[in-house]
């Protein structure tokens, strides 16, 4: 099985995993067979789930639909990732909030965030 393939079997079993170098200790996203710029040997560890909005955009519709928003996570390990912060209104997404992961159990699994 492919790392995408093992994170996205993770993530069914509501399990974030990110990987990170064996020599180096550095974590990265996304998933890959060896150390991005090394080509070292990698490991799978468990996530915090935590971490802080890096950059977000607000994309308005015609209403009446509702604007939303598409946010660059930066997580506390060091990975940046693209998501939504849900439970918030898409103009209230704002830079520096700090959210926490949350799995959402659909066919393929879908990670989200939340305000911490």
């Amino acid at each position: 099985m492919g790392p995408e393939a093992q994170w996205r079997a993770a993530l069914a079993e509501g399990r974030l995993l990110l990987q990170r170098g064996v020599a180096s200790g550095r974590a990265f996203f996304p998933p890959r067979a060896f150390e991005p710029g090394t080509g070292h040997a990698v490991e799978w560890f468990e996530a915090s789930g935590l971490g802080e909005v890096y950059s977000v955009t607000v994309i308005g519709r015609k209403p009446p639909e509702p604007a939303y928003h598409v946010a660059l996570i930066a997580l506390d390990e060091g990975p940046r990732l693209m998501s939504r912060v849900e439970g918030m209104a898409a103009e209230d997404v704002a830079i520096g909030l700090r959210v926490r992961a949350r799995i959402l159990a659909e066919d393929p699994p879908l990670l989200v965030f939340e305000p911490a």
